[in-house]
């Protein structure tokens, strides 16, 4: 144990180098004494720090809600809060492409749930994720015009522009993978779970696929499980875990809103929360730990054109990064050390 927590601390300082630097530059190449003077700090800005804490908070409740009712009360309250913040820590430490939270169901077996309900749990609270975008994306672009939700590339160096048109492309791309993978998870958990399972298994006797075919197999059976558990559910509990998943999603989208409202409070609140869909969307697939470097860069450019200041912009995308990435950090390892203890084994709950 002592190794593998030696072996995530390492792990950590990647991002945290990463991040930092990136903000040491992006600091001392836009910031300077006439924006820090430019930057108002009054009551208004300290209500919208707080405002912008208590929609973290929120975040974390949402997760910690949903981890419980899926659960069906097997996870106390204070377990599903450190199953939340660890699957945060972990997702703060590996690159998106490779999605830290499927340690999610390491952390639910450390717990105390068992290893074959923890997967059936974590393909669930992945399906719920999926099926967010999948319903808001579509919402959030029919209330905001394109060139509104993508940003003001007229206002752009060359530069800037090539690389925010990239971001647009890269927005729907991401977002059509969304709604097939929605659409195999659909198919495989709720509606056609039998056929789905089948054909997986033929995909697996495949030979150029053989090699991977125990991995395949083992998928068929988890989603088949998983399609198995949640027919039972009512539509309460459809209601509490979506309702959660909204609640934690529109929590951290917030976060921004209330950043802007606290430093640049004539912004639309619309366009800065419906770019956020974008910007999460695009770091979905960020190659980094954490998107670190590239959230960073991705704020500061990508709002920069409705703050007007790019020095502004960047302290606000450091705040915000203080808050969404390395708060989680922090968690994490303050919880490391007892999380890899003795003391958070406990008895496994029936399957």
């Amino acid at each position: 144990m002592a190794r593998e927590l030696s072996k995530t601390l390492w792990r950590t300082a990647l991002p945290v180098v990463l991040g930092v630097g990136v903000g040491i530059w992006l600091f001392r190449k836009d910031v300077d004494l006439t924006t820090l003077r430019s930057i108002t700090f009054d009551v208004h800005t300290i209500i919208g720090v707080l405002l912008a804490l208590a929609f973290v908070i929120g975040r974390d409740f949402g997760l910690a809600w949903r981890f419980h009712t899926i659960a069906d009360g097997d996870l106390t309250w204070k377990r599903a809060i450190r199953t939340d913040l660890m699957c945060a820590f972990t997702s703060a430490i590996t690159p998106s492409v490779v999605g830290g939270s499927a340690l999610a169901i390491f952390y639910l077996n450390r717990e105390g749930i068992s290893l074959g309900r923890s997967t059936t749990l974590t393909l669930t609270t992945l399906f719920l994720d999926e099926l967010f975008f999948v319903l808001f994306c579509p919402i959030i672009v029919l209330l905001v015009p394109t060139d509104e939700l993508f940003g003001n590339m007229a206002s752009l160096n060359t530069s800037g522009n090539t690389l925010l048109a990239g971001v647009k492309i890269v927005f729907w791309l991401v977002y059509a993978g969304i709604v097939v993978w929605t659409a195999i998870l659909y198919l495989a958990i709720i509606a056609k779970p039998q056929g789905v399972r089948n054909l997986l298994m033929r995909i697996s006797d495949w030979r150029p696929l053989r090699r991977f075919g125990p991995r395949i197999r083992n998928m068929a059976d988890n989603m088949a499980a998983t399609s198995s558990w949640v027919k039972g559910r009512s539509t309460k509990w459809w209601v509490q875990v979506f309702g959660s998943t909204v609640l934690s999603w529109f929590s951290r989208y917030f976060v921004v809103s209330a950043l802007f409202w606290a430093f640049v409070p004539d912004v639309s609140g619309l366009i800065v929360f419906a770019r956020q869909f974008v910007v999460w969307v695009v770091l979905m697939v960020s190659p980094t730990p954490g998107g670190s470097g590239i959230s960073e860069w991705l704020f500061a450019n990508y709002y920069g054109d409705l703050i007007g200041n790019l020095g502004i912009a960047t302290v606000m995308a450091l705040v915000w990064r203080v808050f969404s990435y390395y708060i989680y950090l922090i968690a994490g390892c303050l919880l490391l050390p007892a999380y890899f203890g003795e003391k958070t084994k406990k008895k496994h709950s029936p399957q």
